[in-house]
């Protein structure tokens, strides 16, 4: 039975379109769950960065679903897919492609660009730290332009566009950190836990079984497209906005207001990029709680995964075995919002 595409039009009131965005976005994530078991707060992490017109990383040890939770999501979501193997020896041509000279059947000479694989609407890169960092910095300009440069031709990527990448923990072997830059480029990073038992049983059935689990297309890319519209018709009250930039500017140990743990520990606090993240990410999330406006409980809720990547600690933080979530949670709990 063919999947019913649900469409949006902008030009109606947003009171409208609310339950059609509910109903795509839990339809996806229930396709989703037929393959991935026990990581639903990743799921709907990945999908509130499609959303927003962002980019995730997923952080956890080998073998957890990451991969397989992004290809899920391209078949569900019926978009164009590559996956990207990063390895120390990879080249940054590898990503972008190169200009190749052709031969035509007439036997005339001429420079062709052969694209890469990352012109594909959903990329997974896959251990994106196992790369060095020359390579890892060829996904720069295309997260964040959606175009890639080769020679002195640009060329521009299909929407919608997103980069889903995977990193192993840097204490394993083989590894090189992300740049900060690179890391900002990336709304949310989403951090994949081990699953129990009771979920640990239930892939062990899934995967040992003769059992066939199919996925059904829930949406397209012009309907993607259209609730990335939607979700910036949602209203933010300059109280609120002006709540979430003092989180942000909490994060920075110059600041008068950082508490202790941020003074003390941290070397870089969170730049511009994470405002927007946790505005538009508190969008969708008044959008799924069905309100028109955005309220501080939508900010808690995306704090952690839109900060914790973008807070660099120091020296003394590093050797005390800080997190930078519990950075973020002390600087939440001292700004407490206006009543």
């Amino acid at each position: 039975m063919p999947a019913r595409f649900l469409s949006f039009r902008i030009t109606m009131n947003l009171e409208t379109q609310i339950p059609h965005f509910r109903e795509t976005f839990y339809r996806v994530k229930t396709e989703v769950q037929k393959q991935i078991v026990g990581q639903d707060e990743i799921i709907e992490g990945v999908l509130l960065c499609l959303l927003a017109n962002g980019h995730a990383l997923l952080e956890g040890i080998p073998g957890l679903g990451k991969t397989q939770l992004i290809h899920t999501l391209s078949e569900t979501l019926d978009l164009t897919f590559k996956r990207l193997q990063f390895t120390p020896d990879m080249m940054p041509s590898d990503i972008t492609g190169t200009t190749l000279l052709v031969e035509d059947e007439g036997g005339r000479k001429q420079f062709e660009f052969q694209q890469g694989p990352i012109f594909s609407q959903l990329i997974l890169a896959d251990e994106i730290n196992r790369a060095t960092p020359r390579t890892q910095s060829a996904l720069l300009e295309a997260m964040q332009e959606r175009t890639v440069t080769v020679g002195r031709a640009s060329h521009k990527l299909a929407e919608p566009f997103c980069v889903l990448a995977t990193q192993n923990p840097l204490e394993m072997e083989g590894t090189y950190p992300l740049p900060e830059a690179q890391l900002d480029r990336f709304l949310f990073k989403l951090l994949v836990e081990f699953p129990g038992e009771d979920e640990i049983v239930q892939i062990l059935r899934r995967t040992t079984s003769d059992v066939n689990i199919t996925v059904e297309k829930v949406t397209n890319a012009a309907t993607l497209n259209q609730m990335r519209q939607l979700v910036r018709q949602v209203i933010i009250a300059e109280h609120v906005e002006r709540h979430i930039i003092r989180l942000v500017r909490m994060t920075h140990p110059d600041s008068e207001d950082a508490p202790d743990i941020v003074k003390r520990y941290v070397h870089l606090g969170a730049g511009i990029r994470s405002v927007q993240a946790i505005a538009l990410t508190a969008k969708i999330r008044a959008l799924l709680d069905e309100r028109y406006n955005v309220a501080f409980e939508d900010v808690d809720a995306v704090l952690h995964p839109a900060l914790r990547h973008r807070i660099l600690l120091n020296f003394e933080g590093q050797g005390e075995g800080i997190s930078t979530d519990a950075v973020v949670t002390e600087a939440r709990d001292t700004l407490s919002p206006p009543p």
